[in-house]
């Protein structure tokens, strides 16, 4: 695997591990809670954060040397990873309706 596919790959575990506490009801997708507030979801989320650093880090001595890495690194992928979990939190707070009716 060269550096690209292993970007590429990263990427879109990225996008499906910061969408995944949004998508489904399920603590970390074994557990079954009655009610998954938000703070659960963004537990969940950093729990994910910490897998997708992982398996970079995994991905990076696979490919080559590792470097290693101040806080900044770690700051500005977390944020990366906020805002890819985006789509996930529109859909389950902002666009999915709970039976209110609207005016139109």
């Amino acid at each position: 695997m060269n550096t690209g596919a292993a970007a590429l790959l990263l990427l879109v575990l990225a996008a499906c591990l910061a969408n995944l506490p949004f998508v489904t009801e399920r603590f970390f997708l074994v557990l079954s809670r009655p009610v998954k507030t938000v703070w659960w979801r963004l537990f969940e989320l950093l729990v994910y954060y910490g897998l997708f650093i992982a398996i970079g880090r995994g991905l990076e001595s696979y490919v080559g040397r590792l470097q290693s890495q101040a806080w900044q690194f770690y700051a500005i992928t977390l944020l990366v990873f906020t805002v890819l979990a985006y789509p996930g939190f529109v859909f389950r707070y902002l666009r999915r309706s709970r039976g209110v009716k609207r005016d139109s």
